[in-house]
């Protein structure tokens, strides 16, 4: 099953029977959808679904073993006119813990080539959408872990991505941040930033605009939460991927 959404001519993202293969390993299979632009869209499935990997192809990290993957329109994924325009943020803390939370910022924004005074304006821009104004020089190790989140966040969004990947962006944090986290990302969204985001929550996937069921590295659903809900006649969202697990088994 595939997922079909948007206008090829108007889309972040494009993906045309993407297989991806590591030793043997099969992680994707035949993958195919569509991601039109200031949207939440949300990739939904267990650990081992293939979540990550699809976020690594999309950076250009890993090279797809067959299909195409095109961006913006035309763009090859880990070419510097695609790199420009994402923002990733890993499970992993992929930030630098020795330095302050505004450091942390400046590093990523003159890595993107960034001029200084925009730059720093842009940081003071970030840090109240993420707030941590009043954080800006204190230490990361200093930190707890929800502000560290916070701020890696922060990083990706301060060359004023395109399209934001979020890998399990919420793992380990309290659900008052979560919720926080939420309202920034929607935020995000409505001033025109896309967002794809991983996710085994089915709370988190309910946040979306359209959600991907992914299992074992193939689509075995895809719409808004609304319709994944109805197509399965589930009382929820979570009995609604249960049953696309099931009726994929018979398949």
């Amino acid at each position: 099953m595939n997922a079909d959404t948007g206008s090829f001519s108007e889309y972040i993202l494009k993906l045309e029977n993407v297989v991806k293969t590591f030793d043997g390993f099969t992680a994707l299979h035949q993958t195919s959808m569509i991601i039109p632009g200031r949207m939440v869209f949300g990739l939904l499935g267990p650990n081992g679904a293939g979540k990550t990997t699809l976020l690594r192809l999309i950076t250009g990290l890993i090279s797809p073993t067959a299909g195409k993957l095109t961006m913006f329109g035309g763009m090859e994924p880990g070419s510097s006119e695609a790199r420009a325009r994402i923002g990733y943020m890993p499970q992993s803390l992929a930030i630098y813990p020795n330095l302050s939370v505004e450091e942390n910022m400046l590093f990523f924004g003159r890595m993107y080539g960034m001029e200084e005074e925009a730059l720093k304006t842009r940081i003071d821009e970030v840090l109240e959408t993420i707030e941590l104004t009043g954080r800006r020089h204190d230490i990361l190790a200093n930190l707890s872990g929800g502000m560290v989140r916070r701020a890696l966040l922060g990083t990706t969004l301060v060359h004023r991505p395109k399209l934001l990947l979020l890998d399990e962006p919420t793992a380990g944090v309290d659900p008052v941040l979560r919720i926080k986290i939420w309202e920034t990302l929607r935020k995000l969204c409505d001033e025109g930033t896309s967002i794809l985001i991983t996710t085994h929550h089915i709370s988190e996937a309910d946040r979306c605009d359209r959600v991907v069921f992914l299992r074992s590295g193939s689509i075995i659903g895809d719409g808004t939460p609304e319709e994944l809900t109805r197509k399965y006649q589930a009382d929820d969202l979570e009995k609604a991927f249960v049953l696309a697990t099931r009726e994929e088994a018979v398949v």
